[in-house]
């Protein structure tokens, strides 16, 4: 019996070491190494005070910013701690009639645009959390941010080509911009 238990105590033990402390902490420690901004949050700070993380996406309702992508996280929006999708497929009323309703308030802020609205305005991703929206989706903002902040064109247009970010790695996904940037960079410019 002894012969069985004490091997089985010493690999229990080790595996507990190896796999339940050194491990996490070696992680931990390449993490904060090589990620320093993901691995504290990705918190990005105005004036000394965090106003939100570079990669969790935030809800704007105001004309004057550009907004995000729709969240289905729940219960609330953005949630990081409720990540996930709607599972609503593209036939579900339910869906349907959100995304109805997002087209009417964009076209209701902005009723003379006439571009194709970007399809990422008015459904949620996977996660329900993108910080970011397509090159299309700020584009379309553009006249309506511009109009209210009482900006000339050019200028947000400007602002857009900044906070711009191009395909990973050089032809991984498309090109994006982060909304909370572009909003912040955009405040910044109204003082």
């Amino acid at each position: 019996m002894n012969t069985i238990v004490r091997p089985a105590l010493v690999l229990f033990s080790a595996l507990t070491i190896i796999c339940g402390v050194l491990y996490p902490l070696a992680t931990t420690g390449i993490g904060k190494i090589a990620f320093p901004d993901e691995t504290a949050g990705s918190i990005v700070e105005r004036g000394g005070k965090p106003v939100g993380s570079s990669l969790i996406g935030q809800s704007f309702t105001s004309p004057k910013y550009f907004w995000g992508r729709p969240s289905a996280t729940a219960p609330m929006a953005n949630n990081g701690a409720g990540s996930g999708g709607s599972n609503l497929g593209p036939a579900n009323p339910a869906l349907v009639d959100a995304v109805k309703a997002r087209i009417a308030a964009l076209k209701e802020l902005d009723p003379a645009n006439t571009r194709a609205i970007p399809v990422d305005l008015v459904t949620a991703s996977g996660s329900g959390l993108d910080p970011e929206i397509s090159l299309a989706a700020a584009i379309y903002q553009a006249p309506r941010v511009a109009r209210v902040r009482g900006l000339p064109l050019a200028q947000v247009e400007n602002a857009i080509a900044k906070a711009q970010k191009t395909a990973y790695i050089g032809f991984f996904g498309e090109a994006r911009v982060n909304v909370l940037e572009l909003n912040l960079a955009l405040d910044a410019m109204a003082k």
